[in-house]
């Protein structure tokens, strides 16, 4: 079978060639040339192919990461949502007040506004590279298993080379144990827990402090 553009994955029980070297010098004359060995065929080739972004997809496990996240991700949407709203209100606020207020007055609480709105945003990146992180953090698990599974098929089945569905064009049909391989994870990983991780923003940029004024000479 045709196999392109195949790039190697797992490689398990790849067989070392190595070709004996006969013939000995006797001590006194030289004997006759040994006969040179038989060369050895070629070690057997094995190949599995495994479709990881399905079971990324379609396990248990990863079923359940995606939910977890999803929920997560609302939880934050509702909580960013609320002090979007209320930032809203502060500006429209600030905004009646133009008339009432000195400039200086108005500039300090500008600078403030501008202040919580910064801090907004970091919070909306902290949020953001947690749950990245979190998600990250819990399909490692899954590859870990996935990846240890794979292993134990291919011991059984012999297979020296695996490869990933997503990088062959051609290949048979009967190489793919990806639905195997779908079913032993689900058996051994049937449920995952997402450990979230804490998101915590970065902090604000220090304002430089004004340069110490020289004394005047008298």
């Amino acid at each position: 079978m045709l196999i392109m553009r195949a790039r190697l994955m797992v490689c398990s029980g790849l067989i070392a060639l190595c070709c004996g070297m006969g013939g000995a010098l006797a001590q006194q004359q030289p004997a006759p040339a040994a006969a040179p060995a038989p060369a050895q065929s070629p070690a057997t080739l094995a190949v599995m192919v495994v479709d990881v972004q399905a079971l990324l997809q379609n396990s248990k496990a990863a079923k359940m990461v995606r939910e977890q996240i999803e929920a997560k991700r609302a939880e934050y949407a509702k909580e960013i949502s609320h002090q979007e709203e209320l930032l809203r209100q502060e500006r429209d606020a600030l905004q009646k007040q133009q008339g009432q207020l000195s400039g200086e007055q108005l500039n300090a609480k500008g600078r403030e506004f501008q202040a919580k709105v910064n801090e907004l945003d970091r919070d909306v990146q902290a949020k953001r590279q947690a749950l990245e992180r979190s998600n990250a953090d819990a399909l490692q698990k899954i590859q870990e298993v996935m990846v240890k599974i794979i292993t134990d098929i291919a011991k059984e089945r012999k297979a020296n080379l695996v490869f990933q569905r997503s990088e062959l064009v051609l290949f048979d049909q009967g190489f793919d144990v990806t639905d195997q391989v779908l079913t032993k994870l689900d058996e051994q990983m049937p449920t995952l827990t997402v450990n979230f991780v804490q998101p915590v923003a970065a902090a604000a940029p220090q304002a430089a402090a004004p340069a110490a004024q020289k004394p005047k000479k008298r």
